[in-house]
């Protein structure tokens, strides 16, 4: 009969079970949210879509287009995914009262710690720059009105993260006493060895055991703040980049809603003053709030980065207009996040998106081609209108004029058929 579990395996279990059970509570409150939008029909292109998920979303190939920041993001988030392999070994060891249980492998084992090593001096100093780049160079993409408050603040928070990580990696491995004496793997740390390897053992393993706890804890808590955080796109990107458009970026969305009004009138057979069934809620033109969106833009809402390249290639955004195609998503996510609190008291127009934002966007898609994990803001942008003009017939005074026009002339300008050649004379 096997010995009983110690107190320390005990509470790492205890401690992995919450963190975990918490990380599944919050993607169950996720995918609840998303499913608050209208469903999607059948998907088509699946081999496209597929070959966007490696390229886009594994392989990051929009995002090296901007190759500083690219490259280093790329860096940052192989790193950390690779590093990470060791909370496998953490685990094992923490359930199983074990200690660094791979070893086995020998010089294997050293050969991937000492990558690992490097990896996390390298995310180090790219998340440092990163910090600067938020923080001291003030680049005006992160400085925009909307990134004032909590958003700036967890960006920072991520980072801060992020190093205290790192460097609780490498301290583990160089107060690990029995790591270093097998001179394998401590690539990096073994330089950190060299300096406090005349610190009493007991102080180094205590200074071990202490990193090895808040390394594993420090996981689990980044792991759960996730859900609060833009750093949610780590898990979302990948079926976000899925669901993406595929369709040409000019191309909208036929509305089912119009679909069938359309089909009505086209039906001699119909009676369109016939009642409809008793419970019976007419379907909506556009959308006004979070819930006529469908599921997908609301999965967009919720993966967005906050990165600003939308923001940065807007020409609305450029030329003064109010638009910031990152302000529509987060918007649109901080509706549906607070939509369980206030119910109906509120909408996602006027109280978060106003409509001369709406009015300010070209559709020229230029945000959708720099969004690096294909989120599509006009989308909603467009669904919005739809409510507006179809809805509340609240378009600008401009376009009713234009759309007159069009029923009237068969052209936008305000002349007669017969008089649209008289240019020629001039």
């Amino acid at each position: 009969m096997g010995a009983w579990p110690s107190l320390s395996q005990v509470i790492f279990a205890v401690i992995f079970a919450v963190g975990v059970g918490y990380f599944i509570y919050n993607m169950r409150r996720l995918i609840a949210l998303i499913k608050k939008g209208r469903p999607v029909g059948p998907l088509d292109h699946k081999k496209e879509r597929w070959r966007n998920v490696l390229y886009i979303a594994l392989g990051q190939s929009k995002l090296v287009k901007r190759p500083v920041s690219g490259i280093m993001h790329v860096l940052v988030y192989l790193g950390f995914v690779i590093i990470n392999i060791e909370v496998l070994e953490i685990v094992i060891d923490g359930l199983f009262g074990t200690h660094r249980i791979f070893q086995f492998l020998g010089p294997t084992y050293g050969v991937l710690i000492g990558l690992f090593e490097i990896l996390a001096v390298l995310v180090f100093m790219a998340v440092i720059v990163f910090w600067l780049r938020r923080n001291a160079l003030k680049l005006k993409r992160f400085w925009s009105p909307e990134m004032k408050g909590w958003p700036k603040t967890d960006a920072n928070l991520i980072l801060y993260f992020e190093m205290v990580l790192m460097g609780l990696f490498l301290m583990m491995n160089a107060t690990d006493f029995s790591f270093q004496q097998m001179n394998q793997g401590n690539w990096v740390s073994g330089s950190i060895y060299a300096l406090i390897q005349n610190w009493p053992e007991a102080q180094l393993h205590m200074i071990e055991r202490f990193c090895w706890w808040a390394h594993i804890i420090g996981i689990l808590g980044f792991l759960n703040y996730l859900y609060f955080s833009k750093h949610l796109h780590i898990l979302l990107a990948f079926p976000n980049v899925y669901f993406g458009r595929i369709n040409p970026p000019g191309q909208f969305e036929n509305l089912d809603s119009v679909t069938k009004e359309v089909k009505l009138m086209m039906d001699p057979s119909a009676d369109p003053y016939a009642t409809p069934p008793e419970g019976t809620v007419p379907e909506k033109f556009g959308a006004s709030d979070v819930t006529d969106l469908t599921q997908v833009q609301l999965l967009n809402a919720m993966t967005c980065t906050e990165c600003g390249r939308c923001t940065s290639e807007c020409p609305a955004n450029q030329t003064g207009k109010l638009l910031s195609p990152r302000k529509i998503m987060m918007d649109t996510r901080d509706r549906l996040t607070a939509l369980p609190k206030e119910g109906e008291s509120k909408q996602l127009l006027d109280d978060y998106i106003t409509r001369e934002e709406l009015w300010a966007c070209t559709t020229c898609n230029a945000c959708i081609e720099a969004c690096p994990v294909s989120i599509d803001p006009v989308s909603i942008i467009m669904s919005m209108r739809q409510y507006l003009v179809m809805e509340q017939s609240a378009a600008p005074s401009e376009l009713n004029a234009t759309m007159s026009n069009i029923e009237n002339n068969a052209a936008p300008w305000p002349f007669n058929q017969q008089d649209r050649g008289n240019w020629i004379n001039e």
